[in-house]
């Protein structure tokens, strides 16, 4: 099923695409989910995004915004008295917008861009936003609801919220999350393997950011949006080696 792109579109649709964009924009700001800046590159995300895979796109980005923001905001008081809060309040940037987007925004301009492969950059696209999402959820809530805490690469207990700290909790909420995007993503261009790949490409993705975490960024070596932006990365990666090795769909 391919998306509704740009110039074939009709007239209602992208005034209804701006019109949720805006509203959501406006929304995000005065409610201290996005700062101006962020909000302005989460518009132009959007578009590209629904240039690329249609309403589906916008769907795949509302799931991981909303669920980010849900997961960021719960418990807040108890992660600011264990210092694992967000800082800025939990405000996202135009860098952290980027960061966990920006790699599915470049593969919905691909897909526009090229018609007759737009499955493959679709499921990119997911594949990039349930990285996103896992490690979102399993950092957020994995803080609140772990019980025992182990460096990723040594699997020795570490310290909760410290880069490359997981817990069986976050991993398995991550997932969810995984689980949650490749749902989307199936319900609006098809039911078909792509489903786990997605699913797959979240996992790994997220796995992929705690390594980073455990080495690089605790180094000092790369900041958590390079280490995010990585993170999707891998996901849509992942994605591209299942289409290779057992596409197409």
């Amino acid at each position: 099923m391919l998306p509704v792109f740009a110039f074939s579109s009709p007239l209602f649709s992208w005034f209804a695409v701006l019109l949720v964009l805006a509203a959501g924009m406006v929304y995000s700001v005065r409610t201290g989910k996005l700062t101006i800046p962020g909000a302005a590159t989460g518009g132009l995300l959007g578009i590209l995004l629904f240039l690329g895979a249609g309403f589906t796109g916008l769907a795949l980005l509302a799931v991981f915004f909303l669920l980010g923001s849900a997961a960021s905001a719960w418990k807040r008081p108890d992660k600011q008295r264990l210092g694992l809060a967000e800082a800025n309040k939990g405000r996202r940037t135009a860098g952290q917008a980027l960061a966990n987007a920006g790699v599915a925004s470049v593969a919905g301009l691909l897909s526009w861009l090229s018609p007759a492969h737009a499955p493959f950059f679709q499921l990119l696209l997911a594949g990039s936003l349930a990285a996103a999402t896992a490690d979102t959820l399993s950092s957020e809530l994995g803080n609140v609801y772990g019980r025992r805490f182990y460096h990723i690469l040594t699997l020795r207990p570490d310290v909760r919220g410290r880069d490359g700290v997981v817990s069986l909790e976050g991993t398995a909420l991550g997932l969810v999350g995984s689980a949650l995007i490749a749902g989307v993503y199936s319900v609006g261009l098809g039911w078909h393997p792509g489903f786990g790949w997605v699913l797959l490409a979240g996992a790994v993705g997220n796995i992929a950011d705690s390594v980073l975490g455990a080495t690089l960024e605790r180094k000092g070596l790369l900041s958590n949006n390079a280490v995010n932006m990585l993170n999707t990365l891998v996901g849509a990666g992942t994605a591209a080696l299942c289409y290779a090795l057992f596409g197409p769909l």
